[in-house]
């Protein structure tokens, strides 16, 4: 396993050099002009502002001068500047990259929990009425769509019944603590405030509900499917006739056999996630990842663009390495190779 991991890590350079030059020539294609979001549309009309404005910001240069001095500057850390907030893009991310994975995390723990717990109790007691329910639950949760099932809860828990928190990560008269780890409920802990913990605690629920219930009905279903197919084998009743329990069966030796492909699912619905949150981010107000490219494709602004896209491309890849890892982990009679 470690010269796999060894070789995955190696190649991971040039896939990400694939995805910064995927990215950067998608972004010279689109027909907008990036010039829109740097001068004015009065500055659109002086040939002086715009060529000073395509001299300061390099769109004066050739293409693959451009792409050449980029991939340069990417090799310092440096992704850019945006053209929107006038900060480089490197920092922006940054800074918004933590408020997204706090909800991943959250939202991957609630759906996880949920889908596994779900496939497994449909898969024991199939063709009940917990089978069903489990099922109609996957179905309703993988079918309606995110905007829509964020709104309808938003309204119901924090407008109408007021027991849930509305958009936002902390209550608005809350200062927030010092900024260490860009986690807030990790950081108000860290200024050993637990109010504010519980604060931020509770302002994760709902988003993280409605961003993990579609990866719980995937989960649920691939869990069922596979557990339905362990709980007739051979080895289960072998299991059971030397007296082992129902629960040890059910979770040491049904279970562990279905959780190579889990994984997988898992470790794929973190990687898109982390970069396909916008609506979520959008209804709640959560200062992300997906409400940053929002913001960075209305507005043309192409480093940003691509700045996303790099860490998300990495992150899709570490995700896919961890995934791999987790494989060994949960059934050592897998091979890496």
């Amino acid at each position: 396993m470690t010269r796999y991991i060894l070789r995955r890590l190696i190649a991971m350079p040039f896939l990400v050099l694939g995805i910064v030059t995927l990215a950067f020539l998608l972004t010279t294609v689109t027909k907008g002009d990036p010039l829109t979001a740097i001068v004015s549309d009065r500055q659109m009309n002086d040939p002086v502002a715009v060529a000073a404005a395509k001299a300061r910001w390099g769109l004066d240069r050739s293409l693959p001068e451009r792409y050449v001095i980029y991939v340069g500057n990417l090799l310092t850390g440096d992704m850019g500047t945006s053209f929107i907030t006038r900060r480089p893009v490197a920092q922006d991310v940054f800074f918004r990259l933590p408020a997204t994975m706090e909800l991943v995390l959250a939202a991957m723990v609630i759906g996880s929990t949920i889908g596994i717990t779900l496939g497994v109790l449909a898969a024991y007691f199939r063709n009940t009425v917990i089978d069903h329910a489990a099922r109609f639950f996957a179905l309703f949760g993988s079918s309606i769509p995110v905007f829509w099932l964020g709104l309808a809860l938003l309204y119901v828990f924090s407008v109408k019944w007021g027991v849930l928190p509305g958009p936002g990560r902390l209550d608005p008269r809350a200062a927030p603590p010092t900024s260490v780890t860009g986690f807030m409920t990790i950081d108000s802990l860290l200024a050993g405030n637990i109010r504010l913990f519980l604060d931020a605690l509770w302002h994760l629920i709902l988003p993280a509900f409605v961003l993990g219930w579609a990866v719980a009905g995937t989960i649920s279903r691939l869990v069922r499917a596979n557990m339905l197919e362990v709980l007739d084998r051979e080895f289960i009743l072998t299991a059971r006739a030397k007296g082992a329990g129902e629960f040890r069966v059910v979770v040491r030796h049904a279970l562990r056999n279905t959780l190579v492909p889990t994984l997988t699912v898992i470790g794929y619905s973190f990687a898109y996630l982390l970069t396909g949150a916008v609506l979520t981010e959008t209804i709640f107000s959560w200062p992300g990842m997906g409400s940053y490219a929002v913001e960075a494709a209305r507005g043309l602004d192409f480093p940003a663009i691509i700045g996303v896209t790099i860490v998300g491309g990495v992150v899709f890849l570490l995700t896919n390495l961890l995934t791999d890892i987790a494989y060994v982990i949960a059934n050592p009679r897998v091979r890496l190779g």
